[in-house]
């Protein structure tokens, strides 16, 4: 997917890609997981799994969403499942600016 794509469901959900969730979502942990909020569509998602919403949390910082379910214990076996999760989601969009020290593939292509 391109990483300038408006959200994960427009298209097929490429883990190897920087994503964040949407400027306009706010996250309320909750005992069954957690709450997502936009504030833009006002559209209210429930994330049962906390797996899942530690996954989302930690978008922002990793570089990719690849990292970000390993550093939440997601095994690989079944990392496909919150692939499909994070596709099926509207709350987050792919991140266009790299994390401090990151360098862009358009500064590797320069090397």
């Amino acid at each position: 997917m391109s990483a300038h794509s408006a959200s994960p469901a427009d298209g097929p959900f490429d883990l190897d890609e920087p994503w964040t969730l949407h400027p306009q979502v706010a996250v309320r942990p909750e005992r069954f997981g957690g709450l997502l909020y936009h504030f833009g569509t006002r559209k209210l998602s429930f994330v049962k799994d906390p797996t899942l919403l530690a996954v989302v949390r930690s978008l922002a910082d990793a570089p990719d969403a690849r990292a970000a379910c390993r550093t939440a214990g997601v095994a690989d076996a079944v990392t496909p499942r919150y692939q499909r999760a994070l596709a099926a989601s509207r709350m987050i969009t792919p991140r266009c600016s790299p994390l401090p020290g990151e360098r862009t593939p358009a500064q590797e292509t320069r090397r």
